[in-house]
């Protein structure tokens, strides 16, 4: 390996160990404690060296938030994938989003602004389009046509305003039953595909 290739990697591998070392003190100590000195002092250098891979702690954030959608679309694809018919994929894909959210739950926070405050660059990610393209796919197979975007969209939100409106109750009040919850949500994604159409 070259002297060039050997400072690529450790410029990649410092960029990385910003990025974990983010997320290692988000999960300790949560999204309000993370600063750049925190990170410096995690990975044993001095803050000038961050903000030479990371122009402040918003672009961490960023790509933060870009690697939790690259997960959740690589997630929600296998759900999809795993399955045959439209209406056995969109569950699937939904329950992997729900799963996505409590395995997840730093990047979810993020992501969607569950306890943290996100900006409006994160809702124009290509990654972040992605997974809504994969929903969007999906719910217009089930759909009778003739498709419009203003349906498809209508629908789209109808279901993640619901999922996402439990994911975020069950993160802010925990300890409810999550057999529970799984059977709401079931129950939820089953009555709206039920009456996609109506």
């Amino acid at each position: 390996m070259g002297s060039k290739e050997r400072i690529q990697r450790l410029k990649e591998d410092t960029r990385k160990g910003i990025l974990d070392a983010a997320l290692q003190i988000v999960k300790q100590e949560g999204w309000a404690a993370l600063s750049m000195r925190k990170i410096a002092d995690m990975i044993e250098y001095t803050a000038p060296i961050i903000y030479e891979y990371f122009p402040n702690k918003e672009g961490i954030l960023l790509e933060l938030t870009r690697q939790g959608y690259i997960h959740l679309g690589v997630k929600v694809k296998a759900a999809r994938d795993s399955k045959n018919n439209a209406e056995d994929q969109l569950e699937a894909m939904w329950l992997a989003y729900w799963d996505f959210a409590f395995e997840e739950t730093e990047f979810y926070q993020l992501m969607y602004g569950v306890q943290v405050n996100c900006c409006e660059l994160y809702k124009k990610m290509p990654e972040a389009e992605y997974t809504t393209d994969l929903f969007y796919d999906v719910i217009e197979q089930i759909l009778i046509p003739p498709v419009t975007e203003d349906t498809s969209c209508l629908k789209y939100y109808t279901f993640w305003s619901l999922i996402h409106g439990l994911i975020s109750l069950n993160l802010v009040q925990k300890g409810a039953n999550d057999q529970i919850n799984q059977e709401i949500l079931r129950s939820a994604i089953k009555a709206i595909i039920k009456t996609i159409n109506d």
